[in-house]
């Protein structure tokens, strides 16, 4: 049986990936002149960004204890970032202005 440490570490892991899953998937879908008209990165860069984060997700986690788990924790940000400031940068672009 796992201690309660351990479960809350799978379910933040899965957490983390299934993000990571959800942020690739919406990066896809997304024009590339929506990136440029939102003034960020293009679409190739971040799908760059975001699928080698996926990978580095799955490789290294960002929980365990080894050295190789920075790599873990770039990729979490990296998804942050997404998410949280272009993702919103490229909805406001596609929908234009909210009047």
């Amino acid at each position: 049986m796992l201690p309660v440490t351990g479960v809350l570490y799978l379910v933040i892991y899965w957490a983390c990936l299934g993000a990571n899953v959800f942020a690739l998937i919406d990066a896809v879908r997304r024009k590339p002149d929506a990136f440029v008209a939102a003034d960020r990165q293009t679409k190739q860069i971040w799908l760059m960004i975001l699928g080698g984060s996926l990978l580095a997700q799955w490789l290294f986690n960002a929980l365990s204890a080894g050295v190789l788990s920075i790599l873990g924790l770039a990729a979490i940000v990296a998804t942050i970032v997404y998410l949280v400031d272009v993702r919103r940068k490229l909805i406001d672009v596609s929908n234009g202005p909210r009047w």
